[in-house]
């Protein structure tokens, strides 16, 4: 398994490889526990040697290739997900791969490049019927070049950044390979252990402090992509809505620059530094989304503002719901631990909990959706906020027994209806709550089939605590999984997260994400329950809550488009086969496109009759600063087009009817 997931590191993508190559070395995949035990290195040497070697005939063979006049009427495809091609035979296979990819790239920028001045001349055409735009016209005139002219530029275009990638590539130290090895060995026991670099662990504890500076996007690496995984709340791409998780950044342009950097295969503290910037200028990313479509997503830099993670509340009222309900949004489990009373994400929670309880409502919302976790004791403190004392989580280490973390402060801050809305990117601490509330009969949980899926507690340990050897420290740290937690009914909410009680579908519904998406992941698994019960107000109708809501589903417009959009997207993840002739990828490319554009319109449209009002006690802080208001203008206007909110309203007023 290690030497699998070593090999995918060095060339996941198999552009350079041969299986012959790869057969030198395959004599020491069962050996690496060995090599391990007696401090040998021998296949982790002959593989770094093999890789650039390997990546130093790639690099060849393109310079040959990039400079051949390419058949784009030639009947031929190429097959663009790794995992169902197998390593290249010998060289003259690689030769031809690598043909196929160039002859790729080329159609996919003349493609993007006909698009634009098609777009161009339709504009123009409209400046044309407007007598207005007379002096406009006159600025910019318009040059439409051939198709001979469109297909050379983009085969200089993909040339460039072909070198610039090469170039990017001889740069990868052996201390990075060998990061990767050790990664991968890593890995097999659990994707949550890793091993940081002095700068890794830098970079790790400012983000753990809130303090972050640029566009506000968690990103990783994928393949020669960078990832986005995660959206910080508050920040510039958040604010401007464009740039989603699981988005693949392709290329980054500055403002004052007029060409794109192609970063495809670019280390990711490269990346990250480009995409990094001063508060107020602007960058442009190139991002293809999950359907295979690119866009351009410029963000202007920001500071990342911390109070914007903060738990904050509305009220809600819905057209034909005759009931004025709370809500409210948690982003994070955010804890100060710094500060003797530093802010602690239970506390705030407790206090919307009494502004909202002050304004009458019959029943609060609370959406923990794309909330990554945090504070462990947070999560204790919060849930004993609905229920009286008792276990809210079992912690266990890999020997001895499990323990319990309780709440033992028997008041309840509020015991009226409650729903916890979720998605697969509820992680960790946001799935110990849905789980507690959801075990004690407490909340209803609503969303995705299932939360993320990470049971597991990881500790940072400092590898400049070994005696000795301090001519090579700094060394580093090591995140190691020390403990699983456990439901207090027994179970892990390990791999299988926690399963919604009122599943509402989303266009990534058919599609693998979450902790079930790494390759060997902890095991789930069980261990006794313990007693537990409360009486401050328990969900009852489950089925009778599922039916009605399962009737609005599937009656409803935008959820059957969802539903068609998930379809879509699982059919394209599972077909990347690509024809390589210019005529039938322009005719493939726009069939795309024009499928992608029926559902361009999810989420763009205020839902009708949704009302959301900011709680009076809010408005004189958010009215303090410009900026505040417009923070909180989006908030709200992202809220009255969220299609899940509104379902939620009516899944509450059942609950309140029935219940």
């Amino acid at each position: 398994k290690a030497y699998d997931l070593f090999v995918e590191s060095l060339d996941g993508n198999k552009r350079f490889l041969t299986q012959d190559e790869l057969g030198k070395v395959s004599i020491y995949k069962n050996q690496i526990d060995d090599e391990l035990n007696n401090g040998t290195l021998l296949l982790f040497n002959e593989s770094n040697e093999l890789i650039e070697n390997a990546i130093n005939r790639a690099e060849n063979i393109f310079e040959e290739e990039i400079e051949k006049v390419f058949d784009f009427s030639k009947e031929e495809e190429i097959e663009l997900d790794p995992e169902k091609r197998d390593y290249p035979v010998d060289e003259d296979a690689l030769r031809d791969y690598w043909r196929k990819t160039l002859k790729y790239d080329i159609l996919t920028k003349y493609y993007r490049k006909l698009d634009k001045q098609n777009k161009a001349i339709e504009k123009s055409k409209k400046q044309d019927e407007d007598e207005d735009a007379e002096e406009k016209k006159e600025e910019e005139e318009l040059v439409i070049k051939t198709e001979k002219e469109l297909l050379k530029e983009s085969q200089e275009d993909v040339k460039e950044n072909f070198e610039d990638w090469f170039k990017r590539l001889s740069k990868i130290r052996r201390s990075d390979r060998f990061e990767s090895y050790v990664n991968a060995i890593m890995h097999v026991y659990d994707p949550h252990s890793d091993y940081f670099n002095p700068k890794d662990k830098a970079d790790f504890d400012i983000r753990m402090s809130g303090k972050l500076e640029g566009i506000g996007a968690r990103l990783s690496v994928d393949g020669d992509y960078t990832k986005v995984v995660s959206i910080v709340p508050g920040g510039p791409a958040w604010r401007g809505k464009e740039l989603e998780v699981d988005d693949l950044i392709s290329a980054v342009k500055q403002e004052d620059s007029e060409e794109a950097v192609n970063i495809e295969g670019m280390r990711l503290d490269d990346v990250v530094s480009k995409i990094r910037g001063k508060k107020g200028t602007k960058v442009t990313l190139t991002v293809k989304k999950p359907d295979g479509t690119y866009n351009d997503v410029t963000i202007e830099r920001d500071i990342v503002v911390t109070e914007e993670g903060n738990a904050k509340s509305v009220l809600l009222e819905m057209e034909g719901v005759d009931r004025k309900l709370g809500y409210t949004y948690l982003p994070s489990f955010y804890a100060d631990f710094k500060a003797k009373d530093g802010r602690s994400c239970a506390k705030d929670i407790a206090t919307e909990l009494d502004k909202l309880k002050a304004q009458n409502v019959e029943g609060i919302i609370l959406d923990i959706r794309n909330n990554g976790g945090g504070s462990l004791r947070d999560v204790v403190d919060m849930a004993g906020l609905f229920v009286e004392e008792g276990p809210m989580v079992q912690v266990k280490p890999k020997k001895g027994k499990p323990y319990v973390l309780e709440d033992e402060d028997s008041s309840v801050k509020y015991d009226g209806p409650l729903i916890i809305m979720v998605n697969d990117f509820s992680v960790s601490a946001s799935e110990i709550l849905a789980a507690a509330l959801q075990d004690y009969n407490r909340a209803l949980i609503v969303g995705s089939p299932s939360t993320f899926g990470k049971g597991s507690v990881q500790r940072f340990y400092s590898l400049d605590r070994v005696r000795g050897a301090n001519e090579f420290k700094p060394l580093g740290d090591v995140k190691m999984t020390i403990q699983k937690f456990f439901r207090i009914d027994g179970t892990s909410t390990q791999l299988k997260g926690v399963e919604a009680d009122i599943v509402l579908p989303d266009s990534y519904l058919y599609i693998k994400r979450g902790e079930k998406d790494y390759d060997y992941p902890l095991e789930w698994t069980e261990i006794e329950k313990v007693d537990y019960d409360q009486n401050a107000y328990k969900v009852t109708s489950y089925d009778k809550l599922r039916q009605l809501s399962d009737d609005r589903v599937k009656s409803d417009d935008n959820f059957k488009l969802v539903l068609k959009n998930a379809e879509r997207l699982k059919e394209n993840s599972e077909n990347r086969v690509y024809s390589l002739k210019l005529d039938s990828f322009v005719e493939q490319l726009e069939s795309e496109n024009e499928e992608a554009k029926e559902f361009r319109v999810i989420g763009k449209d205020e839902v009708e009759g949704l009302a959301i009002e900011n709680l009076a006690v809010d408005m004189p802080h958010i009215e303090s600063d410009s900026s505040r208001i417009g923070r909180n203008e989006d908030f709200i206007a992202r809220l009255k087009k969220d299609i899940y909110l509104k379902e939620t309203i009516h899944i509450m007023n059942d609950m309140i009817k029935y219940n």
